[in-house]
Order: structure tokens, then sequence, then C-alpha cells
């Protein structure tokens, strides 16, 4: 009989083979198969057939974030994102949740930089409702001034509660706000107060008209449904949406080229001080983008990362540290935070957090690092194609933020073949000191002079 440690170790070593099995001898996700479709007002439709349940879901994108957002009007896409279920020529004030619910479904709306997504999950046979209330909606939103004005309260009363509120809310806020210098990206989805005050219905109204239009959405239905008649509906439903009489603006402030670094030193109402570092990394799709997103799974995620073992558990410096790759439509950052530990030093933290940048740049990572992250993207594509939601999600990234539909599937290759010379030569093309900001966020009251 085994001892219980030689039963230790013979289990952490059957973990260690299931987690780094060379994923040769893993099987290929099947590919999506979908149907694509442009109505006459500029539309786009992608239809996936998925029988295993009876259950059909449904999502509405639209290609409006924060990013298109002029300056002084900061928070209207996701302001707007609320204004969606206020009601329609056919549908009450909040009906449209309610009307969903009543049916078994759930229904529900997310804000980011780039889009603006409505989303339903129904039994099956009440798909033709949703393509209806979603068409009411474009076509017809209800925008007055009383429930402008309730429901902007609503949305001031959220940023407080995530935001201006908690401890260390303001954070992202303030790292964006820095690192960007002239594009949209530096401004807050949910906006600012400022902002959110000086908003009028006008402006609303406007934005209505400029985004919420055919052209700039795109429609995706996937589950149980037959293809011709989930086409002719529609086309019912749809089709008759006039097109915008403008075309969709798309002259966002493209961010310059960064020469030097940039040091910002601030005064927040906070217990300990927060040194971030961060570099701008090259937009979500760019070839650059995988290697970027390999290298984050090793530096930056969760407590096995290199930051966090390097400044908290080795070091002691940090209480904690993470990082976070922002992958958007257009280029973003990378940034990197610590939470100074009581009697430690900022300028100590700082010195740590850019050592292991440079690190990456002269050592790369190891053949094991870079399977393990393999592993992971391999497990997260493959269980999120289990879920017609993500399924939807997959398709809605690919058509609208990549523009390129073979990417929902092909993106798998294109992670597998990443390699540690790709790894290296990323970092050390996009972890350069011109490209870096370090800020310091000291507890108020306590700035280095």
């Amino acid at each position: 009989m085994r001892t219980f440690s030689a039963l230790v170790v013979a289990l952490v070593a059957a973990v260690v083979a299931v987690v780094y099995v060379p994923l040769q001898a893993t099987v290929r996700p099947p590919k999506l198969q979908y149907q694509r479709l442009v109505l006459p007002n500029g539309m786009k439709v992608i239809l996936h057939q998925d029988k295993s349940t009876p259950i059909a879901h449904v999502e509405l994108w639209y290609h409006v974030g924060s990013k298109n957002e002029r300056p002084g009007r900061t928070g209207f896409a996701h302001f707007f994102e609320h204004m969606m279920f206020k009601g329609s020529r056919n549908v009450e004030p909040e009906q449209h949740t309610s009307i969903i619910a009543s049916v078994g479904g759930q229904a529900n709306a997310y804000t980011n930089e780039d889009t603006t997504v409505f989303w339903q999950t129904i039994p099956a046979q009440y798909l033709p409702l949703v393509l209806w209330m979603e068409a009411d909606r474009m076509a017809s939103l209800r925008i007055d001034e009383k429930t402008f004005i309730a429901e902007r309260e609503v949305v001031k009363e959220e940023r407080r509660m995530r935001i201006e509120n908690p401890p260390y809310g303001l954070l992202n806020e303030l790292i964006t706000s820095h690192a960007f210098d002239v594009h949209p990206y530096k401004h807050p989805v949910i906006g600012s107060m400022t902002d959110l005050n000086a908003a009028t219905i006008d402006d609303v109204r406007d934005f209505y008209k400029t985004f919420y239009v055919p052209e700039n959405a795109t429609l995706l239905v996937v589950g149980d449904f037959e293809v011709d008649t989930v086409t002719q509906l529609v086309h019912q439903y749809f089709a008759r949406v006039p097109k915008a009489a403008n075309p969709v603006p798309r002259d966002i402030p493209q961010e310059p080229k960064h020469t030097k670094e940039k040091r910002v030193t601030l005064e927040q109402p906070w217990p300990l001080p927060a040194v971030v570092v961060t570099y701008h990394v090259p937009y979500n799709g760019h070839p650059d983008s995988y290697p970027m997103f390999v290298m984050s799974k090793t530096l930056s995620d969760g407590q096995t990362s290199r930051i966090y073992q390097r400044l908290v558990y080795q070091s002691g410096l940090a209480l904690t540290a993470f990082g976070s790759s922002s992958f958007l439509e257009q280029p973003g950052i990378f940034s990197a935070v610590a939470l100074v530990n009581p009697g430690q030093s900022p300028d100590a933290v700082e010195k740590a957090l850019i050592g292991e940048f440079e690190k990456l740049k002269t050592q790369g990572i190891t053949e094991r690092e870079l399977q393990r992250a393999k592993n992971q993207f391999s497990r997260d594509y493959i269980v999120s194609r289990l879920s017609i939601k993500e399924k939807a999600s997959q398709l809605g990234h690919a058509e609208v933020i990549q523009k390129d539909m073979a990417s929902a599937d092909g993106e798998y290759d294109t992670f597998m073949k990443v390699s540690l010379e790709d790894v290296k030569r990323v970092a050390q093309q996009y972890f350069v000191p011109e490209g870096r900001m370090v800020m310091r966020i000291m507890p108020r009251g306590g700035v280095e002079k």
C-alpha cells in the first residue's frame, strides 16, 4: 500500500500531466456553421442552427461604444443601453424584459468601449416574438423628457455604487485617462458625472438617430430554428426599418505614437499606494495580439502569474498585484498594477514591475508557460462552444470587431501556432520605455515631493 505522501506525489504528477498534455493530442472543436445575410437597409444577420436543445438566443449588436462619444458627452452609449428598455411604439416601458421573463426567458444588455449588445435567451417557439420586439425598438423607441431625467439619475447612482464609492473604484479610469492622450478610450464607459449632468434630451435623440440604425447593427440568432423561417421573419420585421439619412460617423481620433516615457503622480483617499505601469499594445486581431495574449497569461493572470509571484509571494513588496491587456477594436494598453504593502517603497515596487517586463524582453517565457497558456485558451475556447450564448458572442465578435467571420474559427489555429520566438519578439517591440506610463497613486497627504 502506498503511503499518504506517496499518494500525494502521484496525484500531483497526474494533475500536472493532465494540465500540460501536448495540444497535439487534443481534438480541435468543430467549426461553426452559419449563414450571413445583409438586408437592403444594410443590417447584417448571422444565423447558426443548433438543435441540441429547444432554445434560441438572439443578440443585437450596435457598433457603438464609448469610443464613439464626443468630449463633453461621455457615457452616452451606456446611457442609451438603459433607454432601450424604456418602451417603444408597441411595448411599454420595462415591458420588454418582463415579457421575456413571462415566457421563461432571460434578457439583458451590456456596453463596452466598442459595442452595445442586447441579448435574449428564450424557448425556441418565442423567437418570432423577440425578433419583432427588437425591430420595434430599433424603429420606434420612445424618448421622452420624464423618462430621460429619471434614467439619468439611475445611471448616476450606478456610477456612484460601481466607481466612486468603492475603494480603488476609480483606478481604471485614472489609468486610461492618463495612458491615452487623445483616443476616446481614455474616457470611462459609464461616463463622467459632469457629462451625465450636462446631457440633454436632444443629445440623446441625436445619438439614437446616428447610431441605432440598421447599417450599424448586426443581428445574431443561434439555436433551435429553421433557417428559411427565421430568414423570412428577419426580412418581415427588420428590412422595413429605413436606412439612416447620413452614414454612421467613424471619425475617431487616433492615438499618436508615443516618443517618451510618461510619469504621473496623483492623490486619492485610498489606504495604500498603487503603482501602475502601462504600455501601448496592438488592436484585437492584429497578428501581434495573439503572442501578447499568451504573454499576458504568463505575466499577469492570477496568483500563479509572474507579477503576483514576484511582488506578493517572493518579495512581499505588494499586498496584491495584477494586470490586464485591453484587446479592443483599436490599439489599447497593457497595464500592471501593484498595491504597495505598508513599510515597502513605491520605488522598489516600480522597479520590480518594470523588471518583469524587461525579463520578458530578454528571456521570453518557457516552453512550459507557453504550453500552459495554450492549454488554458484551448479549454476556454472549447467550453465556450457548449453554450448558444457564447457561440453568438464569438460570431458577433468576429463580424463586428474583427470584421472577418473566418476569425470565429481561425483564431484557434492562430493561437496554437504562437511560438516562444513570437512572444519574445512582441515583448521587445511593445514593452519599450517610450511607450510606457508609470503612475503612482498615493494616499491623500502622502504624495512624494
